[in-house]
């Protein structure tokens, strides 16, 4: 199978914590012909792990999407006790918005088995979407660390360059499980960090989100009203509503409407009010404490700083409403 371009679908799976953005990133991933998403793995985040798994079946059932394989992970943290985001995501995660319980069953595997599975069979290396706490990632690269050689990328949502959301300093993701992802940033593959600092800029305006809302297609009429759901913080009357998590799906489809740099980042573990902190060195120089301690070792990431918004939003767009053939 090749797309329109002729070349063939970068095989993707996408690990998530579905909730309303994991939802619109869902809802791209299986509607755009230029991935093929060869399953779907859940974790404890915005809401309890077995309220992901439903909202994840729910997506896809309404999206009309083949039959993508969906499997239990990790109900909470490395360390941390569960934390949610209900008070983003409404009581079931999804924004209460009452839908149907799905049809769909996960299949009969824990998430990491099925993340092994289906990366060591994949023909193609596979390119790892995680836009929840890393948790179920961490604990693959621990348990089966041989699937890093048919790992072309990871692109993950998380971290912040400069303002938090779970703290002053500290994205929920990371916040929410700081060992995986300080694992995560050491998998040994190429690894683009999709932070709060694009997060928060790709905002589909208020008229397109209303057409969406008024489709009779169920995937397009769900992406309008999670997108509806997802408005920005502003007095304005139409405000549109903000992408979230679907952007790291657009920066695998499309990357050139990223703008990233190739820096070194960690992740704070010690306790207190920086836990959970992505510190990216954006120096051009060793400073004082290098100089006289001496250099630590630190992960390259490509850390996104920059976005076209307008052409995420066209690439967004132009996608959910074409209906799953």
């Amino acid at each position: 199978m090749t797309t329109d371009s002729g070349r063939p679908p970068i095989p993707v799976i996408v690990d998530c914590d579905t909730g309303i953005d994991d939802a619109l990133a869902l809802l791209l991933a299986v509607r755009h012909p230029g991935l093929d998403l060869r399953a779907v793995t859940c974790v404890a985040g915005n809401t309890d792990v077995e309220g992901v798994v439903r909202n994840t079946l729910t997506v896809l059932e309404q999206a009309g999407a083949p039959d993508v394989p969906v499997a239990r992970g990790a109900g909470r943290p490395l360390i941390e006790a569960v934390r949610t985001a209900r008070h983003v995501h409404g009581h079931d995660g999804m924004g209460d918005l009452g839908l149907p319980a799905p049809a769909r069953t996960p299949v009969d595997l824990d998430a990491v088995s099925l993340l092994r599975r289906e990366i060591l069979a994949s023909p193609r290396p596979v390119t790892l979407i995680p836009t929840a706490p890393a948790t179920n990632i961490a604990l693959l690269l621990r348990t089966h660390p041989e699937v890093t050689g048919n790992i072309e990328r990871i692109v993950f949502m998380g971290g912040a360059v400069a303002t938090g959301n779970a703290t002053p300093v500290a994205e929920f993701n990371v916040w929410h499980d700081p060992e995986a992802a300080a694992i995560l940033l050491t998998a040994g593959v190429p690894i683009t960090m999709y932070g709060l600092d694009v997060f928060q800029r790709v905002i589909v305006p208020g008229p397109d989100v209303r057409r969406l809302r008024a489709s009779a297609e169920p995937g397009t009429r769900l992406a309008g009203e999670l997108l509806a759901h997802r408005g920005p913080a502003t007095d304005e009357a139409d405000p549109g509503g903000g992408l979230g998590d679907a952007g790291a799906v657009c920066a695998v489809i499309d990357p050139r409407g990223l703008t990233t740099y190739r820096l070194p980042v960690e992740v704070s573990l010690a306790p207190g009010p920086a836990r959970g902190q992505t510190l990216v060195d954006r120096r051009g120089r060793p400073g004082e404490s290098e100089l006289h301690e001496g250099t630590r070792e630190q992960p390259l990431v490509d850390v996104a700083l920059d976005v076209d918004v307008a052409r995420y939003v066209e690439l967004y767009l132009s996608t959910v409403e074409h209906k799953v053939e």
